[in-house]
């Protein structure tokens, strides 16, 4: 076997044994930008099978301009069928036409994946009419930092507002938790809480009425008995009137009317919108409290025995309890929120100002951001020796073993580090190897190598770019660099990954350092540019 097919699988080299089902060619392997590749699949096989070829407007990063009909030709008992596509590209580039799935009697083929090259045209200033350069364009004045501390000050004061809406409407609709021991004593205190509201000083008089009409209404109906909450003012005076005579209450005509004409101006100010003077007001809520008391002194005392008594001490302090309790989840409670309102209240401020993935990444965490702030380590790897500076020591991994017999009785040495997988946030790996005798090594072919590596993990839709690399000692190598997508074969999802690698080669020796991490990363960015300016290589001791 040629040398160089060892080179090009030296390090991750996996052996395929499969029959050859399906011929892939294509015309041109580097063509101008919207030219047309001609690509050609065929196969051979019986008159009964059933083969299904690949449909899609994207072959990897190519676009199917055209799809054409299959071509059958006959050649005894078997066809050949010959399928053509027109595919294109309006980005220069090295682009892969990927692996295509062929299905011949439901079983899966896989075409060769092909690299094919984008190349810019030319444009000839001599012909082409040339048009001078647009003035350039004045940039909006406005201030974007001003719109973003209104939005946070809009923010803050609309969740202010709620909070304080919410705390308002709940104090509105409270009922009074404390228990008292007798009706009298609630009224009486709910008459306190009334004056001390003020409600008819802030020209609130409907709802001041409402309340204390509801105060008398509601002792009447526990202290007496009858439904008052629901009767009409002519029906709870009729009620008060024949409730009197069946308990034997002592009641003066004049505390019946008084409290029927605060019942009655109550109605006139709900339901006709009268407006009393400020000493009618008062005097109104006299009368009130002076029925309370009256009809209360009124009321016949009951003897109850100690064990009712102390049935109803139990159950009065079992209310007290459960009023605390709800107290205290009340100010738990209030407590929770004031802490997530100034929490929603900066984590917005910082989203505005420093943006969502800073929030995210400063908050929750990111894996490779980790790594960046890690304590690094610079150790020596392999032979011929690469120095380089990592977030994590490099372990060493046994990739002897994917070489053929053939390719293994050429190495002298060879060696492997890595951290990481193509499944982690970030990959690194560093390999070094040396030969029993000196040959010249092509790092292109050797690129070509890593590249179908790469493929044959699960990479598809590959672009690849070439340059020069010099270390700081100046060292040259090359560096191939681009995306790929990545096939998760366990979850069947698709992740974009930015690839780097640098081949180098020194007295038959060869060196390679890969990087692997998903695109977009800026922390893994950071990473690489840290790692690949830390590259220093040392020369083989030719002694050895």
């Amino acid at each position: 076997m040629n040398f160089k097919l060892y080179i090009i699988f030296l390090f991750f080299s996996t052996t395929l044994f499969s029959q050859k089902l399906v011929e892939t060619k294509i015309d041109v392997t580097k063509n101008k930008i919207g030219a047309q590749f001609n690509l050609t699949l065929k196969t051979e096989v019986d008159t009964l099978s059933q083969v299904t070829f690949p449909k899609g407007k994207n072959f990897g990063k190519l676009e199917v301009i055209r799809d054409y009909v299959i071509d059958t030709i006959k050649k005894g008992s078997r066809y050949e069928l010959i399928k053509k596509y027109g595919l294109t590209q309006f980005d220069s580039g090295k682009y892969y036409v990927p692996s295509l799935r062929v299905l011949i009697d439901k079983k899966m083929f896989l075409t060769d994946s092909i690299l094919v090259e984008v190349a810019n045209v030319q444009v000839d200033t001599l012909r082409q009419k040339m048009y001078d350069i647009k003035p350039i364009a004045e940039a909006s004045s406005s201030k974007s930092w001003i719109w973003k501390l209104l939005l946070i000050l809009l923010l803050i004061a609309g969740i202010g507002a709620f909070v304080y809406w919410f705390v308002k409407i709940r104090q509105r609709k409270k009922i009074e938790a404390e228990v008292y021991k007798t009706p009298i004593e609630k009224a009486t205190n709910l008459l306190n809480i009334l004056e001390k509201k003020e409600l008819w000083q802030k020209g609130e008089i409907k709802d001041y009425y409402s309340e204390l009409t509801d105060i008398a209404r509601n002792y009447i109906e526990e202290a007496i008995e009858i439904p008052a909450m629901e009767s009409t003012t002519a029906e709870l005076i009729e009620g008060l009137r024949t409730a009197s005579l069946k308990k034997k209450m002592v009641l003066s005509q004049e505390t019946i009317e008084n409290l029927e004409r605060v019942l009655k101006q109550a109605d006139l100010v709900k339901f006709a919108k009268s407006k009393p003077l400020d000493f009618e007001i008062t005097e109104d809520r006299k009368k009130i409290e002076r029925a309370i008391v009256t009809l209360d002194k009124s009321i016949p005392v009951e003897v109850e025995d100690e064990e009712e008594d102390l049935l109803n001490e139990m159950q009065r302090q079992k209310q007290i309890q459960i009023q605390l309790k709800k107290k205290r989840n009340k100010r738990i409670l209030m407590a929770a929120a004031t802490v997530i309102f100034l929490f929603t209240a900066i984590t917005t401020f910082f989203i505005v100002t420093k943006g969502f993935n800073y929030v995210k990444d400063n908050l929750l965490g990111h894996p490779t951001k980790e790594l960046l702030e890690a304590e690094w380590v610079k150790s020596d790897y392999g032979n011929p020796n690469v120095s380089i500076e990592t977030p994590k020591v490099l372990k060493r991994i046994d990739l002897y073993k994917t070489l053929p017999k053939e390719g293994m009785a050429l190495i002298k040495d060879m060696q492997s580090f890595a951290y990481g997988s193509f499944l982690d946030n970030f990959y690194i790996m560093v390999s070094t190897a040396s030969f029993k005798q000196e040959t010249p090594i092509d790092l292109a072919k050797a690129l070509e190598g890593s590249l179908k590596m790469i493929e044959l993990q699960g990479g598809q839709n590959m672009i690849v770019k070439q340059e020069e690399f010099n270390t700081r000692e100046g060292i040259s190598g090359i560096k191939g660099y681009g995306t790929f997508s990545f096939i998760n074969t366990l979850t069947k999802s698709s992740t974009k990954l930015y690839y780097e690698i640098l081949l180098f080669s020194q007295n038959g020796g060869l060196q390679q350092i890969m990087i692997l991490h998903e695109e977009g990363d800026k922390y893994a960015n950071q990473i690489a540019e840290k790692m690949l300016n830390s590259v220093e290589l040392k020369k083989v001791n030719t002694n050895e």
